[in-house]
């Protein structure tokens, strides 16, 4: 994800992987910091279908955490 700032507006949304391919269902939109939040409150397995998206990049949430 190129450089942001806490208080970027993001959007945090799901990926699920469903029979047709999938949907995102947007969680939250709003600053990095909260979407950081959200995110942590999530099961195990929700978090591995997360993604942030800025408005020029989007990375997995649990990339994030590792870099």
């Amino acid at each position: 994800m190129r450089t942001t700032y806490s208080g970027a507006n993001v959007r945090l949304y799901y990926l699920d992987d469903g029979p047709e391919g999938g949907a995102a269902n947007t969680l939250f939109y709003g600053p990095l910091v909260e979407a950081m939040r959200i995110a942590a409150e999530q099961s195990v397995e929700v978090q591995d279908g997360l993604f942030i998206a800025t408005d020029n990049d989007v990375v997995a949430y649990l990339d994030l955490l590792e870099g």
